[in-house]
């Protein structure tokens, strides 16, 4: 179903992704951000996922190609913080751009998962004009120079967060719902109880949770296809 493409950035420098169509060709577009292990099967497993319910899923490798093996956990922090910032924020933006020129509408959502879902959050500051719905999942933003500023996103947003996780706790998950609602933007927060960090990926079976994986993407879905235009 899926396939990998190229896009530019915005400063024109050409990046790939995994890009995934729903059997018609058409459907609003959603891009799909990484964990720290990088473009991995699970991550393309969810564009074509998306791409089943009638979505145009990309996946920007942010990584240029580079894929951690799930129990090298190390090494996959490593790539984490090696990221530059203001490199992955052009390829994000880019990421937009190509997404917009694949599917439906004049708005896209972002998911993401992990330092995915931080990166959701900060795409939806950078890209107002476009980002019309968030979905952090269980997200993490170690970046302390970059934190997102939440008076220039104008996105829905809907956080998921596990109970049992000692990285994206519910009290971070509260503050989070809290600060986008006082800044008068639409939010929804829901924690799943028994779950640990990273409950929805399903090459992980030490914290897979079917039930609870199967819920965040029906509520995903729903959520996307209420705010995008």
């Amino acid at each position: 179903m899926g396939e990998t493409i190229e896009f530019s950035d915005h400063d024109g420098n050409p990046v790939k992704g995994y890009l995934a169509t729903p059997s018609g060709g058409v459907g609003p577009g959603v891009i799909v951000i990484q964990e720290w292990w990088g473009v991995v099967d699970q991550i393309e497993t969810t564009c074509d996922r998306f791409a089943d319910a009638g979505f145009v899923a990309l996946a920007p490798d942010l990584y240029d190609g580079v894929v951690v093996p799930l129990h090298e956990p190390d090494e996959a922090a490593k790539e984490m913080m090696a990221l530059e910032m203001d490199v992955a924020a052009r390829d994000l933006s880019g990421a937009v751009d190509a997404l917009l020129e694949r599917s439906t509408g004049e708005t896209v959502g972002v998911i993401g998962f992990c330092m995915g879902g931080g990166l959701a959050l900060v795409l939806g500051t950078l890209r107002p004009d476009a980002v019309a719905a968030v979905i952090p999942c269980y997200g993490v933003h170690p970046w302390e120079a970059s934190k997102p500023d939440y008076t220039k996103t104008t996105a829905a947003t809907q956080i998921h967060c596990a109970a049992l996780d000692g990285s994206f706790t519910p009290d971070d998950a509260e503050q989070l719902a809290g600060t986008l609602s006082a800044l008068g933007h639409e939010v929804e927060l829901h924690v799943y109880p028994g779950c640990d960090h990273a409950f929805f990926n399903e090459d992980r079976p030490e914290v897979f949770d079917e039930a609870a994986a199967a819920l965040l993407f029906e509520r995903s879905a729903a959520f996307l296809r209420d705010h995008l235009t």
